[in-house]
């Protein structure tokens, strides 16, 4: 397949539009963020990437947490409202009719209305050009209780999650496999296995 090289850019897609909320005292702040992702497992660490312009960015760095919000396709609108306007000059909570709730191990709120969310405690600020990078340790996860089934498993795929490439979002569809599925050994059908029911003798 033939390809045309461009010089370096941030073109890694999907990505994850995340709402990340985050506060100082009364002060409080939901920001729309795609720079995210999982970079350790002991101890489960992530990281969130903001401009230094941003309002949100002082809110962080001066209080060391913030809760990222995982993304439905219902929740999408807001997340976009809030990727483009700015905490300083509206509550972006009461514009988008989104609740903040009380965290179980940090001082800033989650938000309730989404399924999963990641309570984080910054350890590292690291300037790399136009966004710094706030590495996290995750020190909590609250999830809807929808999406836990009868045996403690967590069924995210209910949850309707939304997906962000190149500009446009996306609603997460059609499963095309399970963790290990390309290495798995095939199962045989019963009516081949030795012994089976529709054998012939």
């Amino acid at each position: 397949m033939a390809k045309i090289q461009w010089k370096g850019g941030a073109l890694l897609a999907p990505v994850p539009p995340a709402l990340v909320t985050c506060g100082l005292g009364e002060e409080k702040n939901v920001l729309t963020v795609a720079w995210t992702g999982i970079v350790n497992t002991q101890p489960p660490k992530t990281y969130i990437s903001v401009r230094p312009s941003r309002h949100s960015h002082r809110l962080i760095k001066e209080s060391g947490e913030f809760v990222i919000n995982l993304t439905t396709a219902e929740l999408v609108r807001a997340a976009d409202w809030c990727g483009v306007h700015t905490g300083k000059k509206v509550d972006k909570f009461e514009h988008c009719h989104l609740t903040p709730a009380p965290a179980t191990a940090v001082g800033c709120p989650l938000l309730s209305e989404s399924p999963l969310s990641l309570e984080c405690r910054v350890t590292d600020v690291i300037s790399l050009g136009s966004h710094d990078m706030f590495l996290a340790d995750i020190v909590a996860v609250d999830v809807e209780e929808t999406l836990i089934g009868k045996d403690g498993k967590l069924h995210l795929e209910r949850a309707n999650l939304a997906a962000y490439a190149h500009g446009d979002y996306y609603e997460l569809g059609r499963r095309l496999g399970s963790f290990g599925f390309a290495v798995a050994k095939k199962k045989k059908h019963p009516s081949r296995q030795k012994g089976g029911a529709n054998q012939k003798k």
